[in-house]
């Protein structure tokens, strides 16, 4: 009988919990009929998984995989598959506009992850960008993506 009264009493704590956190972590998107976290794209970790309309695949011996993250101080921190990166960037969420300026890396000597060069030629030519759920593209005008990122929670 206890079971069933501390079941009956926590059933709407729970639910409305829930129910609160639903509405507030995802919005749907017109376009696609998808969900879209409404958090933007900041403060996430952005990890590369097609370049150029290729896959990128983790090298031999490669520590972890290529990422980048935007902090709210309007500063990138990532990661090419060798040497770590740093730099500035410009936000622009209602023109969906996205530019990484004074990007640096580190000079580490590193066998395999030949992807590094092109992810860091995207960064810098990247100009726009698109959303959709957890999958960020980084654009130039309107060709095809240059690189597509999911976050990782």
């Amino acid at each position: 009988m206890k079971k069933y009264l501390l079941a009956l009493l926590l059933t709407p704590a729970l639910l409305t919990g829930c129910e609160s956190a639903r509405n507030t972590a995802t919005t749907p998107d017109a376009t696609s009929g998808m969900s879209q976290k409404t958090e933007g794209i900041l403060n996430k970790h952005w990890q590369l998984v097609m370049l150029e309309n290729q896959p990128v695949k983790m090298a031999p011996g490669q520590e972890r995989a290529a990422h980048f993250m935007l902090t709210d101080s309007s500063r990138v921190v990532g990661y090419g598959g060798c040497n770590s990166l740093n730099g500035s960037y410009e936000l622009n969420e209602q023109q969906m506009r996205l530019r990484f300026t004074n990007l640096l890396t580190t000079l580490r000597a590193c066998p395999g992850p030949e992807n590094e060069r092109q992810f860091l030629d995207v960064l810098n030519q990247a100009d726009n960008y698109t959303v959709r759920g957890d999958t960020l593209m980084l654009n130039v005008g309107r060709r095809a993506p240059l690189a597509v990122f999911h976050a990782v929670y």
